[in-house]
């Protein structure tokens, strides 16, 4: 009765999880110590035989990273302060309650498909499998890692994956980006590709997760160890989530961990992937990754007691020892007697918040807040304003939820240097001034119209203290400091020194794919809205295409008067209704039920009869009705809340 493989530890009670109940043959992995194995079910054996094995002795080429510069390694985790540290923010708030979900899509090429003598159904059930693999070793961090969507290629691959590593990443993102996004909605995607050329087995981009553009990875898996592929594809990921490779001052209960610059089969994440997780979500990054998944979106095989929310269940709150919430019942999934609701940013208490309640805040100038519906216990999809619109004054442009100034960029490094500086140095060529890389891996030299659209240049930097795993280069030009950084993080981490896509070059242009572009160009296609017109200069346009209107003004084109918000986002108020809920006065078992209505507005006194039919009853009426002790008199309050009175609170008149 299990579903899948799992992580199993010392601390689980049961040992193994059947992939085919009838036939009893298992598939997982198993934590021992700080020793990781594999389980899997021997083929073609007549008498259920099974293989456990220590996933550090099962691949034969093991997976590396391709990290050459030992110092920058080391220095990945070294302290770095500028004016708004890592350390400081960390010191702010060390843990994240919160369990974030990354909503994942994998992607199977069609070597991988032929592989599996072009068997749809076995492809499927080793993609779930690799899944639910990825989401015990997250949970340990408290993310839950959650299939969306599963992309098959049963003909031929829509991009080629002939070129390095870092071509088909760019080929794979793009196809995600233009194919892929508008299909099925999700924070994160992963290609399985049979092979591809350079020997490096992975590449990611570093915190990236939620980008439209770039929140992507790319694995080879090109055998049956679905245990080792399942460490890889975890390392990657944590890349996508701000991981930064682990030196020697990272530990995961003495052994090797995920994030090794080579991995070992580890499924432990050290201290420091943790602490590089929390970085970038208070950095105001994973956003997205709030968003508890739509049931209906999950591919799976459902289980009761996965804390998963899946088709059928009310709630998942775990097994009945893991489980602490009083609103669900752990062993049916079902709500308890009263419960509304039992999970979700928008319930409290078991009930579901008033429409308007702010359930998720904006942490910049292009991200929008959003709120409860009053119907749903979730925060809505996290929203924010359309890519290409004005901000920070006029001087930069919005770009997938965040304004993209150098100034931002610098920060994180050093200060912005002047212009001068990207006219210089990104005309070189070099490591520390290009407009990226050939697949052959040499520079490409910047032309001066795309010369600010290079390695980002910076200045006022103590080059004593560099940034974690980066190398300086300090010059002075015609009288200007200009300070740059060179990232070798490892051939599966591209540089995160390089001017950000959306980034304003000159007046009325910037940048995508290291050209200086007309900012037009950042306006999604799709997507028709316009502040002034559709929006009636009483709101923004959101990355939907809808308007999000001010306070006072109402979606969906902020025409007539409202409680502000977006269809998307919920009403930005909480609705003032001017009404007094009515009074109940039940009776006990079998007496009488007296209810008293001093309402103002529209709403009733209800009741729930013996055959649990509602009845409602009109305004400044006094009634009486004759009910049965299991059923339970019902008030509605001013929020449209329900309200049930249980037996033993009667009032006896």
């Amino acid at each position: 009765n299990y579903r899948g493989p799992r992580l199993l530890t010392t601390e689980d009670r049961v040992s193994t999880n059947p992939v085919n109940s009838e036939d009893h043959m298992f598939l997982g992995v198993i934590l021992l110590g700080n020793q990781s194995y594999g389980l899997e079910p021997v083929k073609q054996s007549t008498n259920n035989e099974h293989l456990l094995y220590r996933l550090e002795h099962s691949q034969s080429e093991p997976f590396v990273c391709g990290v050459t510069n030992e110092t920058s390694r080391t220095e990945s985790h070294s302290s770095f302060d500028p004016s708004l540290s890592m350390t400081a923010l960390l010191r702010r708030k060390r843990n994240l309650p919160q369990t974030r979900y990354v909503e994942l899509v994998l992607v199977a090429d069609f070597l991988r498909y032929t592989y599996k003598k072009k068997n749809e159904t076995a492809v499927r059930e080793e993609m779930v499998e690799l899944a639910n693999l990825l989401d015990g070793y997250y949970k340990r961090l408290n993310i839950r890692v959650v299939l969306v969507g599963l992309e098959i290629f049963k003909e031929a691959n829509p991009f080629s994956v002939e070129g390095s590593a870092g071509d088909v990443l760019g080929l794979f993102v793009k196809w995600r980006k233009t194919v892929l996004l508008p299909r099925i909605r999700h924070d994160d995607a992963h290609g399985l590709a049979g092979a591809y050329s350079g020997g490096i087995l992975g590449m990611a981009f570093v915190g990236t997760v939620c980008s439209m553009a770039t929140a992507g990875g790319i694995n080879v898996y090109s055998g049956d160890n679905l245990g080792y592929v399942s460490t890889v594809v975890a390392h990657e990921m944590g890349h996508n989530l701000g991981m930064n490779h682990d030196n020697s001052r990272c530990s995961c209960n003495g052994g090797s961990c995920i994030m090794a610059a080579s991995a070992t089969g580890s499924t432990l994440f050290s201290d420091c992937s943790a602490s590089d997780f929390e970085r970038l979500v208070l950095r105001g990054g994973g956003v997205c990754l709030l968003n508890q998944p739509s049931q209906s979106n999950i591919v799976s095989v459902g289980k009761c007691g996965n804390g998963m929310l899946e088709e059928g269940e009310d709630c998942d709150c775990g097994t009945p020892q893991e489980c602490t919430n009083k609103c669900c019942d752990a062993a049916t999934c079902k709500l308890t007697w009263g419960s509304a609701c039992a999970q979700g940013a928008c319930c409290k208490d078991c009930k579901i918040s008033v429409s308007g309640t702010p359930c998720r805040g904006s942490v910049n100038s292009c991200d929008l807040p959003e709120y409860c519906n009053g119907s749903t216990s979730f925060c809505p999809s996290d929203f924010y304003i359309m890519d290409g619109l004005l901000c920070e004054n006029d001087a930069a442009y919005c770009y997938e939820g965040r304004c993209q100034t150098y100034d931002y960029q610098c920060k994180h490094l050093f200060e912005t240097a002047a212009d001068i500086c990207f006219q210089t140095a990104n005309l070189k060529g070099d490591a520390f001034g290009n407009c990226g890389m050939t697949s052959s891996g040499t520079y490409v030299k910047c032309s001066l119209a795309n010369a600010m659209c290079g390695k980002v240049q910076c200045t006022n930097v103590n080059t004593n203290n560099p940034p974690p795993g980066g190398s300086v280069s300090n010059q002075i030009i015609d009288g200007s400091s200009c300070v740059n950084a060179d990232f070798n993080l490892g051939s599966d981490v591209l540089d995160p020194a390089y001017v950000k896509q959306g980034s304003p070059c000159t007046k009325g242009k910037a940048c995508l794919d290291f050209q200086c572009v007309n900012a037009s160009a950042l306006l999604p296609v799709d997507l028709q809205c316009d502040a002034n017109n559709t929006c009636n200069s009483r709101g923004v346009c959101n990355n939907q295409g809808h308007c999000h209107c001010n306070d006072g003004w109402g979606p969906p084109n902020c025409a007539k008067s409202g409680r502000g918000g977006s269809v998307d986002s919920g009403p930005a108020q909480i609705g003032n209704l001017h009404c007094t809920p009515f009074l109940c006065l039940p009776a006990c078992h079998y007496r009488q039920v007296l209810f008293t209505a001093h309402l103002s507005c529209l709403y009733l006194p209800v009741i729930i009869d013996r055959y649990c039919s509602l009845h409602t009853f009109p305004l400044q009426v006094l009634f009486t009705a004759h009910l049965s002790s299991v059923y339970l008199p019902v008030i509605i309050d001013r929020y449209c809340s329900l309200h049930t009175f249980p037996v033993s609170t009667c009032l006896s008149l």
